[in-house]
């Protein structure tokens, strides 16, 4: 049986006016249908601050515990600020990811959050810049999948405006011999809308394909992985996939890793009901309960055990 493998779209043509911007749409929906993840090339993030955005990511993550402390705020369970390592637990593995890391959300980039580093004073500028250049993408991608459901291109869009979305700088340390059933991160869904993910330094990602297998995404500078996350695909009622992925340990016990994900929310308000068109698209059966974005989030948080 052949393997399947994750469709690529072209950033430029889903800007187009001609027809390889229906083909590019065409192509990112049914990916999202079929498989939850398509890659993104060539895209609009610039090189260099994907560059420093790992360097000064780095320096962060090599900053004394006791100073990194300080920037950990236990009440916003995990959504600003750091959480050390061990802090989050997927949902039903009883062991926690083998990973610290940073949230920078969008309060932050209005000053009403969690501080930033004071350690390392190029971390705010670099995050901020990276952060709307990955906004600014992920608003193209909604908009052509707003078009591929049929719907408004600002459909999902206006959701997302004012959402908490979250850039997590994730570090992935060396940590030599594991507790048995630890993973880097253990499989999961995406909580959120849609998820960018630009190149990390190592490899380690992995998805579920419906046939059960575990396929490694291999991806090179220049590609961002986007996948699906669960409130689209409870809008959706499912049409679009939110897949289960993970990352694996390395060969290696002295390979370190890190990776820039980028989760796309809604507001708090949004009402991520299947809505009655996609139903109909799907079968005619609602396969999700009623729910806003904020209970859906504080139950998932509750879930994967935030500490």
């Amino acid at each position: 049986m052949t393997r399947p493998t994750i469709p690529v779209v072209s950033y430029p043509d889903l800007l187009s006016t001609t027809v390889a911007r229906q083909r590019a749409i065409a192509t990112l929906g049914e990916a999202l249908e079929a498989v939850g993840f398509f890659i993104l090339e060539p895209h609009p993030i610039s090189p260099e601050v994907v560059r420093r955005a790992y360097q000064v990511a780095a320096e962060v993550f090599a900053l004394p515990e006791s100073a990194k402390a300080q920037y950990t705020f236990p009440q916003r369970q995990g959504q600003g600020g750091f959480s050390s390592l061990g802090s989050e637990q997927a949902k039903g593995y009883t062991v926690p990811d083998l990973k610290e890391f940073w949230h920078i959300n969008f309060h932050n980039l209005n000053g009403t959050d969690t501080p930033w580093p004071q350690e390392v004073p190029s971390f705010r500028p670099v995050m901020t810049r990276l952060y709307q250049q990955l906004m600014a993408c992920a608003e193209v991608l909604l908009g052509a999948c707003a078009e591929y459901l049929g719907q408004p291109q600002d459909w999902l869009v206006s959701m997302a405006t004012g959402g908490n979305t979250v850039l997590r700088l994730a570090h992935y340390p060396a940590v030599g011999a594991t507790p048995p059933g630890s993973l880097r991160a253990a499989p999961h869904e995406d909580i959120n809308l849609i998820t960018l993910l630009c190149e990390a330094t190592a490899p380690g990602l992995e998805i579920l394909t419906q046939q059960g297998e575990w396929l490694p995404v291999q991806t090179h500078p220049g590609q961002i992985v986007v996948d699906t996350g669960d409130m689209l695909q409870n809008l959706t009622n499912g049409l679009f996939r939110s897949t289960t992925h993970r990352v694996v340990n390395p060969r290696s016990s002295q390979q370190a890793r890190l990776s820039m994900p980028f989760f796309v929310h809604p507001r708090p308000e949004v009402d991520l009901t299947p809505i009655d068109s996609l139903i109909r698209r799907t079968g005619g059966v609602p396969q999700f309960p009623p729910i806003t974005a904020a209970a859906y989030l504080a139950q998932r948080l509750e879930e994967i055990q935030v500490k």
